[in-house]
């Protein structure tokens, strides 16, 4: 290892969208020096987080519970406006108010268990001295390998989301589909299926909007879901939230991946949604079997011709970068308290599992930076944290 130019720094905040700027914003609020005492990387081009991604027909009226950032309101936004422009917008007025100083674009090569070094022992360094620490893991410095140089971390907080990884199921015949495959991620309107017979595969809320705005413009569309979908009509209160968290909760506990929160709250019935289900464009199928060079065939022989296939088919936990310090569990998640990682007390997963919504991001951002500064102060955590975040995230 080369230490050569390695930056020390109390805390990396990797990640500037909702969550990131969240724990970012607790973090100064707490006395922490943004570009001093913790830095925010960001690999995005502009301010946004994956906002800025969104398809342009997604305007600003038809996204469903965001939330605003901490401090700051989100007052006067035209509904017709895409939503990438008002949120990213927001997002950038944000940084500016409250000073946070995102570095981008960075990516975030690895984060390495980086021992200590006497170099990295500045004016700063509080904690154990690097012989104590040297060599045991947990203890040192986490060495975080950047495109813009390496830091040398006493914490991280991880915000990195979903939108780089998103889900491509597998189906036989895939290579062999003669038409168009995307996925949501790339959607960038209805435009692009103009007089082609579309199916679209997938059961949450982006499936639900690309396929009712591809509908007026299509030849024939065609919806394929993996289970039948819940329409959640009426209000949803504190109660219906927090149950939805604890059943995402649940499975982080376990160690397994989580789900999101919006899979297990169901789909809001919407007036376009109502409109969508009368017209029957609304009208599901069950997953195909296979493709075809022209289609779509299911067990029960039936066919569907089709010139694009859609997969509105989620994201997965871009978390790559954390691989060297071995977070993951037999069954494939990563056990925590509160944002907390249970196998290394330095590193805190924000937006992640009960924390992977707009109001959760709020929270799960001040629960890691009061966490972090606790670890920093060797303030033990109390054990009851992780299970009281996850209990009121949804409040």
């Amino acid at each position: 290892m080369n230490n050569t130019g390695v930056r020390a720094v109390e805390v990396v905040v990797v990640g500037a969208g909702q969550a990131g700027l969240a724990a970012a914003f607790h973090l100064r609020r707490i006395g922490y020096r943004p570009d001093r005492d913790f830095v925010v990387l960001d690999h995005s081009p502009r301010p946004g987080g994956a906002w800025q991604f969104r398809w342009p027909t997604l305007t600003y009226d038809k996204v469903h519970g965001m939330h605003a950032l901490p401090g700051m309101e989100l007052t006067g936004a035209d509904p017709r406006r895409p939503s990438s422009e008002v949120i990213g917008g927001y997002f950038d007025s944000y940084e500016r108010a409250f000073g946070l100083r995102v570095h981008r674009p960075v990516s975030v090569l690895s984060v390495r268990e980086g021992g200590t070094d006497p170099s990295w022992a500045g004016p700063s360094w509080t904690g154990p001295s690097w012989k104590e620490s040297a060599g045991a893991p947990g203890r040192g410095r986490l060495l975080v390998e950047t495109s813009e140089g390496d830091y040398a971390a006493r914490a991280l907080i991880n915000a990195t989301g979903t939108w780089d990884r998103p889900f491509w199921p597998r189906f036989p015949g895939q290579e062999i589909f003669g038409g168009r495959q995307l996925h949501s991620a790339q959607y960038r309107g209805p435009q692009d299926f103009r007089a082609a017979r579309a199916v679209v595969v997938g059961g949450g809320t982006s499936a639900v909007q690309q396929l009712l705005e591809i509908a007026p413009v299509a030849a024939a569309t065609t919806w394929v879901t993996r289970r039948p979908p819940v329409f959640r009509a009426g209000p949803f209160g504190e109660e219906q939230g927090r149950a939805a968290v604890a059943l995402v909760a649940d499975r982080v506990r376990q160690g397994l991946p989580p789900r999101s929160v919006v899979s297990v709250t169901g789909l809001p019935m919407t007036e376009a949604i109502r409109r969508g289900r009368e017209s029957g464009v609304l009208e599901r199928l069950p997953l195909f079997e296979r493709l075809t060079p022209t289609g779509a065939v299911w067990d029960d022989g039936r066919t569907v011709e089709a010139d694009a296939i859609l997969y509105a088919t989620g994201f997965r936990p871009a978390l790559d970068h954390l691989a060297p310090l071995r977070l993951r569990e037999p069954g494939g998640g990563i056990r925590m308290d509160g944002t907390r990682t249970l196998r290394d007390a330095r590193v805190h997963l924000v937006g992640y599992g009960p924390s992977a919504s707009t109001i959760g991001a709020n929270r799960a951002g001040r629960a890691a930076a009061v966490g972090v500064d606790r670890l920093l102060a060797e303030e033990p955590q109390p054990a009851a944290e992780g299970a009281e975040l996850a209990g009121t995230l949804a409040s």
